[in-house]
């Protein structure tokens, strides 16, 4: 399992929700929330499946965030 932390300040929620929308097909994805952070945890069916997956999904909901910062 690896968990990935993304900053309140950087990232939208609703990207990192989407995000886990678009990827949840390809291994286990839980959301929690802190005080500064949405928090991920990854685990997927092997080790570099897990790493790939940690790397897209952080792509992918970064992607997300510019996007909409963009647009508004």
């Amino acid at each position: 399992m690896t968990e990935l932390r993304f900053h309140r300040d950087l990232y939208q929620g609703e990207s990192v929700d989407e995000a886990l929308q678009v990827y949840a097909a390809y291994g286990e994805l839980a959301r929690a929330e802190e005080e500064r952070y949405w928090v991920v945890r990854v685990t997927g069916k092997t080790a570099e499946r897990e790493r790939r997956l940690c790397r897209e999904l952080a792509n992918y909901a970064l992607g997300l965030t510019i996007r909409g910062r963009t647009a508004e």
